[in-house]
């Protein structure tokens, strides 16, 4: 299995995190939307692809279309301007894959209703992502104020929208945090999970955890990662794993560090399960 970072580290930056992955042996990065633009200011989204090709880092994934659902118009137009960006940076960088978010507090809305949004949404978005041969990775968030939050809900979004170019984003952490069911994922098709965030929590509560606080590193906490991992592996999952840790700790870091140390425990707990690229 491949490994990945994903951008998390504020201090950072775009030029940084690709030389320390680079250094470190990660096989790929998942790239996020504002450390694109700011890596823009100074250099060309060739200068990107060239880096590419010349170096074993590959991209992962483009993160993100953030809040995509029960927009208002003006926020629906960013959503798709930040679409048409993203297609041409992952066109020219050799990645096809856009990580898409479901929107918070959205108000009273049925599972019917979210889903029914959901739907069009992502219909509407993959319609102009097909053209530019990219596909769309939808990311529920188990935090009870998202409005797309389980496994289940949003494997029905994505049975409904029954396009290939449109596939999930399986977030351990929140997988863990609001209770999905492992035995979804054991009949889950592999293929239609784009992206794995890979993470570690604090033994809290069902509903309490919370991303930018709770997450810790893979192995250091309370999911069952050899359970996930192994599951994957029974279902056939043979793509990337990205680790991806907002913690406000892990913010005080040296980046470096950061990187290597995310690197390290990751390959441990997923070397117990899945060959890890010797590089």
């Amino acid at each position: 299995m491949k490994l990945s970072f994903n951008q998390t580290l504020r201090q950072s930056s775009l030029e940084k995190d690709l030389q320390l992955c680079e250094k470190h042996g990660y096989d790929a990065i998942e790239l996020r939307l504002n450390f694109i633009k700011d890596y823009l200011e100074e250099h060309s989204i060739d200068d990107l692809a060239a880096y590419f090709q010349s170096h074993n880092l590959k991209p992962l994934a483009l993160n993100s279309l953030e809040f995509v659902t029960f927009c208002n118009e003006k926020e629906y137009s960013q959503i798709k301007e930040n679409l048409t960006f993203l297609c041409e940076v992952g066109n020219k960088i050799g990645c096809d894959t856009i990580v898409v978010v479901p929107s918070f507090n959205v108000g009273d809305y049925t599972i019917e209703e979210i889903k029914n949004e959901s739907v069009r949404v992502l219909n509407d978005l993959a319609d102009y992502a097909e053209q530019a041969n990219m596909r769309l990775a939808f990311e529920f968030v188990g935090h009870p104020d998202c409005c797309v939050n389980t496994f289940d809900q949003c494997d029905a979004i994505i049975k409904e929208v029954n396009r290939d170019s449109v596939g999930m984003v399986l977030d351990i952490f929140h997988f863990h945090s609001l209770g999905s069911n492992i035995e979804d994922l054991k009949n889950y098709d592999p293929n239609k999970i784009f992206v794995i965030h890979i993470d570690d929590a604090d033994d809290f509560p069902r509903g309490y955890l919370k991303e930018n606080i709770h997450r810790l590193f893979p192995g250091d906490g309370a999911i069952d990662l050899d359970l996930i991992l192994q599951t994957l592996k029974e279902i056939g999952y043979d793509g990337a794993v990205s680790v991806e840790l907002f913690r406000k700790e892990y913010y005080e870091w040296d980046v470096e560090e950061f990187i290597k140390v995310s690197k390290e425990k990751t390959a441990r707990v997923v070397g117990k399960h899945y060959s890890i690229p010797v590089c």
